[in-house]
C-alpha cells in the first residue's frame, strides 16, 4: 500500500465519520455531553481535543486487539470490557503525562477530562471501527473523524445557544427540551444531505 493510498483511506474514513456517521447527529452518541460542552466556546475546543486524542489513540490500540478477539468464537462479547480497559489505561497515562510535564494545563482540564473521555461517543467509535476500519489507516481515519464529528456537532449546538434560549420560545421548552428538538432537526437535515432515503 502506497503512502498516497494510506492518506486517501484515512481522509475518506475521516470524512465518512464526520458527516455520514456523525457520532451525535447520526448515531445519537453523547448528545448530552455535546450539549454540556457547547455551552462555552472554550469547552467545545477542550472537549473536542480530548475526545479526538482518545478516539484516535484508542483506535490504533484496538486495531491490534480486534483481529485476534474477533477471530475467537465468543470474542465479540469481551470487546466492551477490553475497550473500557484500553480507554481507562490511556486516560490515566494521559493525565499522568499532563500532571508531570504540563501541570498548568492539567489543573485546567482535570475537572472535565473524564466527561470528554468516558462517554458513549468514544466507546461507540471503537465499536464502529470494528465494522468500518478493516486496516490500520481505516482505524486511524475513523477514530480521528469521530472526534472531529463531535466538534462539528458541538459547533452547531453552540451557535444556536442564544436563539434556543430566547424569550420567544415558550418557557416549558427552553433548555434541554428545545435543544433535543434542534438536534433532531439538524440530524434529519444531515441525513437528507448525505442521501438517506426511507425504505417505504
Amino acid at each position: 500500500m502506497t503512502l498516497s493510498t494510506i492518506i486517501a483511506r484515512i481522509v475518506t474514513l475521516s470524512m465518512t465519520s464526520i458527516f455520514l456517521e456523525n457520532v451525535v447527529f447520526d448515531r445519537a452518541f453523547s448528545a448530552n455531553v455535546a450539549i454540556y460542552a457547547s455551552r462555552k466556546e472554550a469547552h467545545v475546543t477542550g472537549f473536542t481535543l480530548g475526545m479526538t486524542a482518545m478516539t484516535t489513540t484508542a483506535s490504533i490500540v484496538t486495531y491490534f486487539i480486534d483481529k485476534p478477539m474477533l477471530s475467537l468464537e465468543h470474542g465479540y462479547y469481551f470487546l466492551p470490557l477490553i475497550y473500557i480497559g484500553i480507554i481507562g489505561v490511556l486516560y490515566i497515562a494521559g493525565l499522568l503525562i499532563l500532571w508531570k510535564y504540563f501541570h498548568k494545563l492539567y489543573k485546567q482540564i482535570r475537572k472535565y477530562a473524564h466527561l470528554a473521555i468516558f462517554n458513549c461517543a468514544v466507546i461507540g467509535a471503537l465499536f464502529l471501527n470494528s465494522v468500518y476500519g478493516s486496516d490500520l489507516p481505516g482505524y486511524i481515519g475513523y477514530g480521528f473523524g469521530a472526534g472531529i464529528g463531535f466538534f462539528l456537532a458541538c459547533f452547531f449546538i453552540n451557535i444556536a445557544q442564544d436563539q434556543l434560549n430566547s424569550t420567544k420560545i415558550p418557557r416549558i421548552f427552553r433548555g434541554y427540551p428545545i435543544m433535543l428538538i434542534y438536534i433532531g432537526i439538524v440530524s434529519l437535515a444531515l441525513n437528507v444531505l448525505t442521501g438517506y432515503t426511507a425504505d417505504f
